[in-house]
């Protein structure tokens, strides 16, 4: 068989299968492109989850009929300065989406400068028609409105493959919603089928326009429970919001990474983030963050994908380090404090149910509830007398004896007025009561001393009478010859034994009697996956929590007052003492006005 040139036109339908995988993906190229012009403003329109029509429209800088002839051709762009690759600035810049996109649908790219005329260009399934002058805006007005109908019309094999109308929709809410992280300062909106499904302004507070702009995309919650992140060495910068340990999913739907305002998944980065939290939250536990990372276009290149959401640093080791670093900072920062949410699953587990058939409340009925109430707290009344004294008299319960002042506000978790069942700490804040799991508590207290003794006095070494020889494949083997020294640090001496062997010399004596090979191919598949030896790390952690569990106060002891206000103080002291070695809180606070709007106060 000769060899032939394929047709322009098949070149092009080639091409848009890397770039046009399916709606979302178009979406995503026009709203870059649309940042790129300087846009303020970008709303963007579906039906039938895109497949029927794609509306995109933006007030950025426009294009004059010119340049519209030239924006749908392959590999012609305005934002590659030179020809060079290795200092793209902007979001877009192969010069691939509009022909590929014409290339597959029915395009048409309406589009005005501010001291020209508007003009429309038409482009159905990859023939061109000649750009022709149109109605779109008034004079004055700047912008572009691109105009995608019938996806894939033109490859109709690739129709097959679409999800639901419903999956298409999500898809690209989730791309729109992860470019306007990155930008606070533009609106977005989201249209599907005529239902709004999003709408942000645009932030204008300088200071705190990143987490409003968070809050409203990952919710309320995520803003009352993130604490910030912000650090930089040698010319890359992260900043942020990490989610608390206590505010943690199931799955990792709520992590979110920027490179340079690019929106992308990284498994180098996503591994950081594992690495980071792995000492606070159990294996099936993911947190809630969002980093934007900054650094010179020189370092890193995004040119890996033509979707663009891969990229490759000139310095992993150094991005991976000061990831994990800013993390661990920012959660040792916030101290023992432990998420707001764990408060409203408290209260929500106490508030009674009510049917859906139930009236409001009248004033009448609400009078004589504070009436009822009232009488509860009357020194006159005797008609609860015996049920208090019978619960004092419980043993359930211990009230201790403790001065009538109220709490200082210097001690965030209060003083501590009794021990329920002889697990749960009762302490009185300023303006609330906390409640304390007493061998949770201890447990992160008791793990928390043992890594700082761990980390002074590095990690005893058990020397094996007879080498260990593990098999592995001979890449598996460079992998961890080439981490021998941070796996030394941890206990662990390896070294290469023949092309596809490695020998064990040294283990961590807290592990014991454990399954050697297991743990190597275990950490050889880290190595690979995420670029760093997790599982040793882990299995450290594991028996140091085992320890910790084992040797911290368990429920069911009885505390003194003096040794209750003593865990108090060191947790309030302590860094991650809000959560336990799985992430699960160690403390619930209760506002006072929560617990009177329980009762019906308020």
């Amino acid at each position: 068989m000769k060899i032939r040139r394929l047709s322009e036109g098949t070149v092009n339908r080639i091409a848009a299968g890397e770039v046009v995988e399916r709606p979302a993906s178009a979406v995503k190229e026009l709203a870059e492109n649309a940042l790129d012009a300087g846009a303020t403003r970008i709303d963007i329109a579906t039906a039938n989850g895109g497949a029927d029509l794609i509306l995109v429209e933006d007030n950025g800088e426009g294009m004059e009929a010119d340049d519209l002839t030239l924006a749908v051709e392959r590999h012609a762009t305005s934002k590659l300065r030179d020809d060079d690759l290795s200092h793209i600035v902007t979001m877009g810049f192969r010069g691939e989406a509009l022909p590929s996109i014409g290339a597959v649908a029915r395009l048409s790219i309406a589009s005005r400068t501010r001291a020209g005329e508007a003009h429309e260009i038409r482009v159905d399934g990859g023939i061109l028609a000649d750009p022709s002058p149109t109605g779109f805006r008034a004079r004055g007005q700047h912008g572009t409105r691109v105009e995608v109908r019938e996806i894939f019309f033109a490859t109709p094999a690739r129709l097959k493959f679409l999800k639901s109308a419903r999956s298409e929709d999500l898809a690209t809410l989730d791309v729109i919603k992860r470019l306007a992280m990155s930008r606070p300062d533009v609106a977005f909106t989201l249209t599907a089928d005529g239902r709004r499904a999003l709408d942000l302004p645009a932030e204008t507070d300088l200071i705190g326009s990143q987490l409003k702009r968070l809050a409203r995309i990952m919710g309320k919650d995520f803003g009352d429970n993130a604490a910030p992140v912000s650090v930089g060495r040698e010319g890359v910068v992260i900043a942020g919001f990490a989610g608390l340990p206590t505010y943690n999913r199931a799955n990792a739907q709520m992590q979110f990474l920027f490179v340079n305002g690019r929106p992308v998944r990284d498994k180098l980065l996503i591994g950081a983030v594992r690495g980071a939290y792995a000492d606070f939250l159990a294996r099936d536990r993911h947190p809630a963050l969002a980093l934007f990372l900054e650094c010179d276009p020189a370092f890193v290149d995004v040119n890996v994908h033509p979707a663009k959401t891969e990229v490759r640093f000139r310095d992993a080791g150094l991005v991976r380090g000061l990831i994990v670093s800013s993390l661990k900072r920012t959660l040792a920062d916030a101290g023992h404090r432990a998420s707001t949410t764990v408060a409203g699953a408290a209260l929500a587990a106490l508030r009674p149910q009510q049917p859906m058939h139930a009236r409001a409340t009248s004033n009448s009925e609400a009078a004589g509830r504070a009436d009822h109430y009232k009488s509860f707290h009357d020194p006159g009344r005797t008609f609860y007398a015996p049920l208090l004294d019978n619960a004092a008299a419980a043993p359930a319960a211990r009230v201790e004896e403790q001065p009538a002042e109220p709490p200082p506000p210097d001690l965030p978790l209060g003083v501590a007025r009794a021990q329920l069942h002889e697990t749960y700490v009762v302490a009185q804040t300023p303006d609330g009561i906390v409640i304390v799991d007493q061998h949770a508590a201890h447990e992160r207290l008791v793990y928390e001393r043992m890594k700082k003794a761990l980390a002074d006095g590095g990690i005893a070494r058990q020397p094996l009478l007879i080498p260990e020889i593990v098999e592995l494949d001979p890449a598996e083997v460079t992998r961890l010859a080439n981490r021998a020294t941070e796996l030394a640090e941890l206990g662990l001496v390896v070294e290469p034994f023949g092309p596809d062997a490695v020998a064990v010399r040294e283990m961590p004596a807290m592990l014991g009697q454990a399954d050697i090979k297991g743990l190597v191919r275990d950490l050889a598949d880290d190595i690979a996956e995420t670029g760093n030896a997790l599982s040793l790390k882990e299995r450290l952690e594991d028996v140091a929590g085992t320890l910790a569990c084992h040797t911290s106060v368990r429920a069911g002891r009885r505390l003194s007052a003096e040794e209750m206000n003593a865990l108090l103080r060191e947790m309030e002291a302590t860094p991650h003492s809000g959560q336990c070695n799985h992430g699960r809180p160690t403390y619930v606070e209760l506002k006072l006005s929560d617990i009177e709007r329980l009762f019906g106060r308020r």
